[in-house]
């Protein structure tokens, strides 16, 4: 007996082949060509064929078997409650950085699942450890070539690793990582930093472990990142984890350069990279945008406030006239971004008529010091902007809010922080929406 569930379609796409055959939100694949797709990877795969035999279980709960043909890759328009139609691949390590583990009870469920989740990896870039999967996992990886990966390797020293995850599996990662060196398979690696554990030689020992796969055509680990260990007020007393300070992150940024150095003359790259929080978090520049190569780890914070100033700056040029109606807002981020954002602010404030406030918070909910953006909460904003003359409205960076609803990481709704400081607030996913909010 299988877990597999049919696949319940939550949205349809206008002018879809989904929406020519009369497919309805609630419909679900069961079955396509009489496989029975386990996730959105199978999904894909089966669809890209020219004749679609489809099982369909409708919203009413009736079965109908429905024939497509189409051109090889056209999509069906159709997406889903969720990318695992067999359940999620839970974590079996106990990592004392986990950030799962360093939250209050009763919240949202959504926010305790524990996923370690090759597919989940593959599909959207979220981070696994490879130390859950069973043969029939790592054998369905290799043939389908589910490449790039990307791994929480934290360290390449076995009783290191072990000592992190709690896991003894955890030792085997440079086995793991030869596999797929073997096998012309990539992955996406990153090193949380904790003070005390995996710094220093280890830190070293490691960068260099990796940086040896970074060769040839396809290097079996793309890229590196050096993240520092986020801690949270409400994270186990027992964890002997020490916070990274001003001070840890001095030390870091320069080891960390030197090796970069050396990766770039001998492998044409600097393959590692250090998360743009050493910086904020040291007080020191953020690199220039040349040392950022692609941005190889954009999504896990390496390069991605150089990028956002260097397209605020072009769109800028595009899209901010000299003057608009008389105008106020407050815009509100992290602490930690205050000095790399405040040319953003000077620009934007050399228009007439336009004024902008820039808040950088602190996380009183977290109990951080030094909070990046995406970590502030509703309470933060209700505690730390209460009574004050917020304008015509708060510039909200949607990092801050459950993707796709405005709901914040502690439950709280845009709806209630609005009413709570009675301001309108302007949820902004990007650079252009910025500028928009604040000249329409």
């Amino acid at each position: 007996m299988n877990n597999i569930r049919p696949a319940r379609i939550t949205k349809i796409l206008p002018d879809s082949i989904g929406a020519e055959i009369g497919f309805e939100v609630g419909d679900a694949i069961v079955s396509i060509n009489g496989e029975l797709p386990r996730d959105l990877i199978d999904y894909q795969f089966l669809c890209a064929d020219e004749i679609l035999e489809l099982e369909v279980l409708d919203y009413k709960g009736k079965t109908h078997q429905i024939e497509i043909e189409k051109d090889y890759d056209d999509d069906l328009g159709l997406e889903f409650e969720t990318a695992l139609f067999d359940g999620l691949i839970q974590c079996n390590n106990r990592c004392p950085f986990c950030f799962i583990d360093q939250q209050p009870p009763g919240k949202r469920s959504s926010l305790y699942f524990k996923d370690d989740d090759y597919r989940l990896s593959f599909l959207y870039g979220s981070y696994l450890t490879l130390t859950n999967l069973t043969q029939r996992e790592w054998d369905r990886i290799e043939q389908m070539r589910l490449s790039p990966l990307y791994v929480s390797v934290h360290a390449t020293e076995p009783e290191v690793r072990v000592r992190l995850l709690k896991n003894q599996r955890a030792g085997e990662i440079l086995q793991h990582i030869r596999w797929f060196q073997e096998r012309r398979l990539q992955i996406h690696a990153q090193v949380v930093v904790c003070p005390g554990i995996n710094d220093g030689l280890h830190l070293e020992q490691t960068l260099r472990d990796l940086a040896s796969f970074h060769t040839g055509e396809l290097p079996a680990v793309a890229s590196v990142a050096v993240v520092p260990v986020g801690l949270t007020r409400f994270r186990p007393q027992e964890d002997e984890l020490t916070p990274v300070t001003p001070e840890i992150a001095r030390e870091i940024i320069p080891q960390v350069r030197k090796l970069q150095q050396e990766f770039k003359d001998s492998l044409g790259s600097n393959c590692v990279w250090l998360a743009d929080e050493w910086f904020l978090i040291a007080g020191e520049e953020l690199p220039s945008e040349a040392e950022y190569e692609d941005y190889p780890q954009i999504d896990n914070g390496v390069g991605s406030i150089r990028l956002f100033i260097k397209q605020f700056m072009e769109t800028a040029v595009r899209l901010l006239p000299g003057n608009v109606e008389p105008r106020k807002f407050t815009w509100v981020v992290g602490n930690a971004v205050e000095r790399a954002f405040a040319p953003i602010v000077k620009q934007l404030n050399e228009v007439k008529g336009l004024e902008i406030n820039m808040r950088a918070l602190s996380s009183d909910y977290w109990g951080q010091d030094i909070s990046v953006t995406g970590l502030l909460t509703g309470h933060d904003l209700i505690l730390k902007l209460q009574g004050e003359d917020l304008g015509d409205g708060i510039l909200l960076p949607s990092v801050m809010l459950k993707h796709g609803e405005l709901i914040f990481l502690d439950d709280k709704t845009v709806e209630e922080v609005a009413s709570s400081l009675s301001v309108k607030i302007f949820p902004v996913a990007n650079v252009e929406e910025l500028i928009e909010i604040c000249i329409k």
